[in-house]
């Protein structure tokens, strides 16, 4: 595993300043569909967005009939605060998985006829990463954004473009674009003619950096975890799962499981620069790609300590670790359902890295 670890701090040293997205198929609607996409959007929705989605009908709930929100966010950002809600605002998830009223196709549909309702065409061809001057960005944002949005992100005027959820969650170009463009239909002004492109590269970059919360500084990167520390709590009992479907763990439960220092590893199946941005503390950063899963699984307890895999497609990556584990014999293994997007957007916490920089091989 020696190799392992030092392909993955190298990759751990490039800090990327944006968000991951997964994809959701949004197919289109019929005429029936759309219909009572219609009648849930005012069932459930226009009470604080309002019946026209016009916004700010009741607990300053934003606009809905932008076009540029559908352009950059959807369906992936948008399905994301419908589904889990968005920690420290009004918002709820709608999701049955979280005690809401809705299930998944139907949450897709009503943000499908949003989208229409719109008359957006979402760009794929936005950059996925933008990079800018942190500090630069830092004093535009000071100067140009503080007013409405609040010297900490507070928000004033505007929303709180500071809560930590909505910034783990939200891409950079989600952001960039609001920025450039504005959002048609509320106050927020295109800035694309009073600033150059570096300067709206630059706020976005000082927006990602506020991720892990606005008052911490710029995260230094972490070492992995050395192989004596991947198993958590070893002198205590493993958890009692009650997996969905027989593979499934949901967030609370392994929350729960994480407060009562039960026995347990976690692996972390994304991308390893992906993991210093933002991980479940105590994770492993072991890429789906990975290549030597038989010798994994041979450093990897099969005593009843339960391997918990994740990643935030919200699934995909971590089932195919899982598959790989239990190929080679492993049993005790789970995936979490949610995904760390849900994970973040159900308010659980998430660890960026707390060391010095040029971390070296454990």
């Amino acid at each position: 595993m020696i190799g392992f670890y030092a392909r993955t701090a190298a990759l751990c040293g490039t800090m990327l300043l944006t968000a991951p997205v997964f994809s959701i198929e949004m197919p289109p609607m019929s005429e029936k569909e759309a219909a009572a996409a219609a009648a849930d959007y005012q069932k459930y929705c226009a009470l604080c967005h309002g019946e026209d989605r016009q916004g700010y009908a009741n607990d300053d709930a934003p606009s809905l009939s932008s076009k540029s929100l559908f352009i950059s966010g959807f369906p992936n950002q948008i399905s994301l605060t419908v589904t889990y809600g968005r920690r420290g605002t009004p918002m709820g998830g709608f999701s049955n998985e979280v005690g809401g009223p809705l299930d998944q196709k139907t949450i897709n549909r009503l943000l499908t006829w949003l989208k229409d309702q719109s008359g957006a065409e979402p760009d794929e061809q936005f950059p996925s990463v933008v990079t800018g001057d942190i500090v630069r960005g830092e004093e535009i944002f000071a100067g140009e954004c503080a007013i409405c949005h609040g010297e900490n992100g507070e928000g004033e005027i505007a929303p709180a473009i500071g809560n930590p959820a909505m910034l783990a969650l939200t891409t950079d170009n989600f952001l960039r674009y609001a920025i450039e463009n504005g959002r048609d239909g509320t106050d927020m002004p295109a800035f694309g003619p009073l600033l150059s492109a570096e300067e709206i590269d630059a706020v976005t970059a000082f927006l990602r950096s506020k991720a892990a919360g606005w008052d911490t500084g710029a995260p230094a990167l972490r070492s992995p975890p050395s192989l004596e520390d991947w198993v958590l709590n070893p002198g205590s009992s493993a958890p009692l799962f009650k997996l969905k479907d027989e593979l499934y763990v949901k967030a609370a439960e392994l929350y729960q499981a994480l407060q009562d220092k039960r026995r347990m590893v976690l692996l972390d199946t994304r991308v390893p620069s992906v993991w210093q941005m933002a991980h479940i503390e105590g994770s492993v950063p072991i890429p789906y790609y990975y290549d030597d899963f038989e010798g994994l699984a041979k450093d990897l307890p099969s005593d009843g300590t339960w391997i918990v895999t994740y990643c935030e497609c919200p699934r995909a990556a971590a089932e195919s670790v899982d598959r790989k584990l239990r190929a080679q014999g492993l049993q005790n293994t789970a995936v979490l359902w949610e995904g760390i997007q849900g994970w973040v957007s159900l308010g659980y916490p998430v660890a960026v890295g707390q060391v010095p920089e040029d971390p070296k091989d454990p």
